[in-house]
């Protein structure tokens, strides 16, 4: 096996496929795409890091946790190359994009329910699609910060039940039993 083929670079390197003739539209697509692979990536970690801190096995979480904090360095610094595009320079490819949107990103939207952002009303754009079962089901999934409030109890920490046993697919709100146990 060669490294292209380990790495699909043949399907990696054809993924982008520019709308229009303007030079920028390439930079617009790589951004968005390393983006996507770098989500991906944190979503694969933070998956597991939830299970380890689950078990009770806070060694390999807190690495994970740790390097997802990396990703979302690396994610900022993106930022940099896509701002040499100006306004004007992306006002020029925006037609070729249709309705497509940033916000349409299926695992943006995932991370943040991952992190505890959640909103069931931010489905309605991937109804119709494989994502919407995926979000579904990620929705109703406890989160990084659920988990970490269940350990919290497991190690003895008095929480309440509104927060132990809360709709998930809410946003977590304040509670005093969980501020006493982070002061503890």
């Amino acid at each position: 096996m060669s490294y292209g083929q380990y790495l699909g670079l043949d399907a990696l390197l054809g993924a982008q496929h520019p709308q229009s003739d303007e030079h920028d539209e390439l930079l617009f697509i790589v951004i968005h795409q390393a983006t996507e692979l770098w989500m991906k990536l944190c979503l694969h970690e933070l998956t597991a890091a939830c299970a380890h801190i689950a078990a009770d096995d806070l060694g390999p979480a807190l690495k994970m946790i740790s390097r997802v904090s990396r990703i979302q360095g690396q994610l900022i610094q993106s930022w940099d190359v896509l701002a040499t595009m100006t306004p004007s320079d992306y006002s020029r490819i925006r037609p070729s994009l249709g309705r497509s949107s940033g916000f349409q990103s299926y695992q943006y939207r995932a991370l943040e329910f991952m992190m505890g952002a959640r909103n069931a009303g931010l489905l309605a754009v991937h109804e119709g699609s494989p994502a919407h079962a995926e979000l579904s089901a990620a929705l109703h999934q406890p989160g990084l910060y659920d988990q970490a409030l269940a350990l919290l109890a497991r190690r003895g920490f008095a929480l309440s039940d509104t927060v132990l046993k809360r709709d998930l697919t809410k946003s977590y709100t304040p509670d005093a039993s969980v501020e006493a146990a982070w002061l503890e």
